[in-house]
């Protein structure tokens, strides 16, 4: 294993620099990042088609990970409902130390084995699941433990991690290696690492839902209208697919509680006639 993420920062007396040098180097870091994740692409879809194939049958997905990783995990598991429609239930989020390290970090919870895995159990692991560990390091514990357990009873097991070949990869079947070269602030991988992982699970999450078919076009027709500007987005995409004003599309969106439902509907009174 190659730990990439512990390697010393290009950049030494970050101290001594002034802000406009600070942000400059970070950007000039952070544009790195792409790159990294392009070379992973044939890894990402490995897994998302393996994500596919078990939710057409019933599975959800899980993301689990400590600290920042962990946290990444939520944020997209916790996206997926209000820009897909999807049930809360689909893509879960789980984060060593439970919900109060999702503010708080709690200390020495990634170093249990055995935890990750009863925390699968607590929401009826089964075989058509997908969960995906999220580690920077490759190595975190917590992750490892739960895809052993989940390889061990036929669970599909997947990872995103930023060094090569680290025991999380090794372990999963569909790893997927982001490796984005030493911080900017040595060890500190809530920065590039962090940002990897996150433009990765968005190409994970928005991928499968695309292909379950949660998008129309180029249009989120299945998102939950839980704000104003949603309500008033989704309002413009019923006039536009329908071709009516603006207070009419409103009218059919209220009424129907979907951008596709009120599209579909109304097309299909349209053809009726």
């Amino acid at each position: 294993m190659e730990r990439t993420t512990e390697k010393v920062s290009k950049y030494d007396g970050l101290e001594k620099m002034s802000v406009t040098e600070i942000l400059t180097n970070m950007n000039n870091e952070d544009k790195t990042v792409p790159l990294a994740v392009e070379k992973s692409i044939p890894q990402i879809e490995a897994l998302v088609t393996v994500i596919v194939e078990k939710m057409k049958i019933g599975g959800r997905l899980f993301y689990m990970g400590a600290g920042t990783s962990g946290r990444l995990g939520i944020v997209d598991a916790s996206e997926c409902p209000p820009t897909f429609g999807v049930p809360h239930g689909l893509v879960i989020g789980l984060i060593a130390g439970g919900d109060t390290a999702i503010r708080k970090a709690v200390e020495f919870a990634e170093d249990d084995l055995e935890q990750g895995w009863l925390d699968l159990q607590q929401h009826a692991i089964g075989e058509n699941d997908v969960v995906v560990g999220i580690a920077a390091s490759g190595t975190t514990p917590y992750v490892l433990g739960a895809l052993r357990r989940c390889n061990e009873n036929n669970i599909a097991t997947g990872c995103v991690v930023c060094n090569t070949g680290s025991p999380v990869a090794r372990e999963a079947r569909y790893p997927i290696e982001v490796v984005v070269g030493p911080e900017f602030v040595t060890g500190s991988t809530r920065m590039k690492s962090g940002t990897a992982q996150k433009l990765t699970l968005n190409m994970i999450s928005t991928s499968a839902m695309i292909q379950l078919g949660r998008v129309r076009g180029n249009r989120m027709v299945d998102m939950q209208l839980s704000n104003n500007k949603l309500i008033d987005r989704g309002t413009k995409m019923v006039m536009e697919a329908l071709n009516v004003d603006y207070e009419k599309a409103n009218q059919y969106l209220k009424e129907h509680g979907s951008v596709r439902k009120a599209i579909d509907s109304i097309k299909a009174k349209e053809t009726a006639h």
